[in-house]
C-alpha cells in the first residue's frame, strides 16, 4: 500500500435542529440549510466517505480494506472486524437541542437491527453561554418510575443537564440517555452505527415532513440504564506534546495531544489505523518527506503501515483528538 494521510469528502446531513458553525466555524463548504452532521468517516451503508486526493482518491474504506486488509486496517482490527470499518467520526453542530435519546448495545442492535452498538464520546469544539448537554438522570429511577414521566411529558426533569465549555468531554456508553443541548459544536467518535431510540423531542414538527418525528419508546425501554452516577464529564490531563488519554473504552481509545511545537509519533508497535481530528489550531503532517496540512475541522486517517508520522504545530498550542483501536 502506497500509504499517506487520508483525507475524506464528508457527508452532510440535514437535521431539523442544524444550524450554520459547520460553515461558517468549521469551512465546511455545502449549500443547503440546517445542516446538522458533518460525517467526516463513514462506512455506513449509503453514507460512505470517499478518499478526496492522492492515488486513492475516490475509494470508499471499504474499497481500500478489501484491497490493503491488515495493511490498512492493522492485522488484529482486521481478524476482528473483517471488510467493515469499525468507527463512525462526525462533527455535530445544534443550533437548537437534539431529541433526548438512547443507543442499543451490540447484542441488542445485532438481534434488532442488523449492526453494531453505538457507544459514542463527545468533544466540546463550542459551546454558547450557558450551553448544555444532557447526560443520564439526575436519579435513579426504575421501568415504571420512567413511563410516567414519558406520559406526563417530565422526562426532563429528572434528566442530568451539564453547562459546558470548550474541551469538555463526555463518554456515552449504549443505555445512557442523552442529547445535545443548543449551541453546541463537538467532533463525535463512536462506532459504526446509525440506531438511534428517541424518547423525547418537544413536540416538534420537521419543516421537511410537516410531521412529528416518530418516538421509540417501546424499543428504547429495554435498553436504557436508569442508574444516576456521580460524574459524567471526563476528567484528563493537558500535558503538552504526548498522548493524554481522554477515553479508553473497549471500542475506540482517544487521546488528546496538545502540540506547541513539533513531535514525532511513533505507531510502529500499534497496529491499527490512526485517525487525527483537528480540533484547535492547525497542523502540518510529515510522513517521507511528504507534508498534509491539517486544520480546525478536518480530519485525517493513518492507514496502520505508516509507522511514524511527524507532527508540527502551525499555530500555538494546536490541538489535535488521536484515535485507534
Amino acid at each position: 500500500m502506497k500509504a499517506y494521510p487520508l483525507k475524506f469528502s464528508p457527508v452532510f446531513s440535514y437535521r431539523l435542529w442544524g444550524g450554520e458553525k459547520l460553515k461558517t466555524v468549521l469551512q465546511k463548504e455545502y449549500s443547503e440549510n440546517n445542516i446538522g452532521e458533518s460525517w467526516e468517516i463513514s462506512d455506513v451503508e449509503n453514507s460512505e466517505t470517499v478518499v478526496l486526493e492522492g492515488v486513492y482518491k475516490g475509494k470508499t474504506l471499504r474499497n481500500l480494506i478489501k484491497e490493503f486488509k491488515g495493511n490498512f486496517l492493522g492485522n488484529k482490527v482486521y481478524q476482528q472486524f473483517g471488510n467493515e470499518f469499525p468507527l463512525l467520526i462526525k462533527f455535530i453542530d445544534a443550533k437548537t437541542p437534539l431529541s433526548i435519546q438512547v443507543h442499543p448495545s451490540n447484542e441488542i442492535a445485532k438481534e434488532r437491527h442488523n449492526s453494531f452498538g453505538k457507544n459514542e464520546m463527545w468533544y466540546v469544539m463550542e459551546a454558547d453561554e450557558n450551553a448544555e448537554l444532557i447526560v443520564g438522570f439526575d436519579k435513579e429511577l426504575d421501568k415504571e418510575g420512567y413511563k410516567k414521566h414519558v406520559e406526563k411529558g417530565s422526562i426532563l426533569e429528572v434528566l442530568h443537564h451539564e453547562k459546558v465549555i470548550e474541551g469538555d468531554t463526555f463518554y456515552i456508553p449504549t443505555g445512557r440517555v442523552h442529547a445535545i443541548g443548543a449551541g453546541v459544536l463537538l467532533a463525535e467518535i463512536q462506532q459504526t452505527s446509525d440506531i438511534t431510540y428517541r424518547i423525547y423531542d418537544y413536540d416538534r414538527v420537521d419543516a421537511k415532513t410537516g410531521k412529528l418525528r416518530d418516538l421509540h419508546n417501546d424499543l428504547a425501554i429495554d435498553v436504557i440504564d436508569f442508574k444516576s452516577y456521580k460524574e459524567y464529564k471526563t476528567s484528563y490531563k493537558t500535558t503538552p506534546n504526548i498522548s493524554n488519554e481522554l477515553v479508553h473504552s473497549p471500542y475506540f481509545k482517544t487521546n488528546i495531544i496538545i502540540v506547541e511545537d513539533t513531535i514525532v509519533k511513533d505507531y510502529s508497535n500499534l497496529d491499527s489505523f490512526v485517525i487525527y481530528i483537528c480540533v484547535e489550531g492547525s497542523f502540518a503532517l510529515i510522513d517521507n518527506r511528504k507534508t498534509t496540512y491539517l486544520q480546525k475541522g478536518e480530519t485525517v486517517l493513518l492507514p496502520a503501515s505508516i509507522e511514524k508520522m511527524e507532527v508540527n504545530a502551525i499555530s500555538p498550542k494546536s490541538k489535535l483528538l488521536e484515535v485507534y483501536l
